[in-house]
């Protein structure tokens, strides 16, 4: 529900403890067009939520990092902070590596800090999704018609839908779900999701397993929020499966970017908030229960490992606007020390492991140190179709 200004009508410019602000958390890019892209949701974001300040920051690789967020929304007057995560699902960074560094923060400053949960498997998140992908369909039709072609039916197409890809099997499993929804809505003859990293299936190999199926039209949508360097690989290793099946039309789906209904989404995330409703899915959470395959890393300690790599986009002078990721072996993450002798000068990909007690309560001891030691192996990184680059067990 919105107030007549726009801004959401349960949400005032002051609480309990004082001024309200929203922090929007982003994971951060050395892509610079990424960069700009959320720079620019986050734009429209305080249309939405004025008068209520709004500010961002990122975790790692640019600029301003999450406590610059944090100190811009304090010089405002801020005494209550609502922060929102801009990932579409609650893995490791969303989980801990955010929570880390809102708690430290707030335990200096004396600022209250709430944190609300992801966007997640959401009803308007799938509309979003199912309106990019009805863009392409559309003018893949249109061209069709153009050329005096028939389109392709919907049961003859076959949708890929594309995900981060995580270390955490309840991220990766929601991936799957936003799959499904879209098949069924669409109607689509069948659907199939991939990752670009970490898990199995990757892009490439994914694809080239779903070509035995012999579907006429193949939708490749990535299901992320901003371009950069994973949604420009996805491009790569479809163009070359689709150049090995001149026979299948293949069709690249945009990224969600900054659609109006997520924008309404990220409104609806700051209202739970204030609402006391930020509750995370912990049935299936690998840092509280026994998750088949994931044992071991129940109680794993709270650290965020990202404050080495903040901002670090700045000392990159190899690209310009739109990074290659070139200073990296395809999708395979360099260690700390590889990555500063580089050319690039930055190429270390992490994934945070942890819990966020904002959402739920853990019964391990809260360590808030920032450590360096390696992440449990991925149990299944000797998978013939995906990375075998945590096998080392630093992902």
């Amino acid at each position: 529900m919105r107030s007549d200004s726009g801004t959401p009508a349960s949400l005032g410019t002051s609480g309990p403890d004082g001024p309200l602000g929203v922090l929007v958390c982003g994971h951060g890019s050395r892509n610079r067009l990424a960069v700009g892209e959320f720079a620019s949701l986050a734009d429209q974001l305080r249309q939405v939520l004025a008068p209520v300040p709004v500010a961002h920051g990122y975790l790692e690789f640019a600029r301003p990092i999450l406590r610059d967020g944090l100190e811009d929304l304090r010089r405002q007057g801020v005494r209550h902070v609502l922060a929102v995560p801009a990932m579409l699902f609650a893995a490791g960074h969303a989980k801990n590596d955010i929570p880390s560094v809102l708690n430290t923060w707030a335990a200096e400053t004396g600022i209250r800090v709430d944190y609300g949960r992801e966007l997640g498997v959401d009803r308007q998140m799938i509309q979003a999704a199912g309106a990019r992908i009805r863009a392409c369909l559309e003018q893949a039709d249109a061209a069709a018609a153009a050329e005096g072609r028939s389109p392709v039916p919907a049961h003859q197409t076959l949708l890929v839908v594309v995900g981060r890809g995580s270390s955490d099997p309840d991220a990766n499993s929601n991936v799957a779900k936003v799959t499904r929804m879209l098949v069924e809505g669409f109607g689509f003859g069948w659907g199939e999701t991939v990752y670009s990293g970490v898990t199995f299936p990757l892009v490439e190999p994914g694809l080239r397993q779903v070509m035995r199926l012999g579907y006429r039209r193949v939708v490749v949508f990535p299901y992320f929020l901003f371009s950069g360097v994973l949604v420009s690989r996805i491009r790569e290793h479809s163009q070359r499966v689709a150049a090995d099946h001149p026979e299948v039309e293949f069709l690249a789906a945009g990224y969600l970017g900054d659609h109006p209904l997520v924008l309404a989404t990220f409104a609806e995330r700051v209202e739970e908030i204030l609402r006391g409703d930020t509750a995370m899915n912990c049935s299936l959470c690998k840092y509280r229960a026994q998750v088949l395959g994931f044992e071991q890393e129940v109680g794993a300690p709270q650290r965020s490992h990202h404050h080495h790599v903040e901002g670090l986009v700045e000392s990159c002078t190899l690209c310009e606007a739109e990074c290659t990721g070139a200073c990296q072996p395809d999708g395979v993450p360099l260690p700390l020390g590889e990555a500063r002798s580089e050319a690039h000068g930055h190429g270390h990909d992490h994934h945070g492991h942890g819990h966020d007690h904002h959402s739920h309560a853990h019964d391990h001891d809260h360590d808030h140190g920032h450590g360096h030691e390696h992440h449990p192996p991925y149990p299944h990184a000797d998978h013939p179709l995906g990375p075998r680059t945590l096998r080392r067990g630093d992902g």
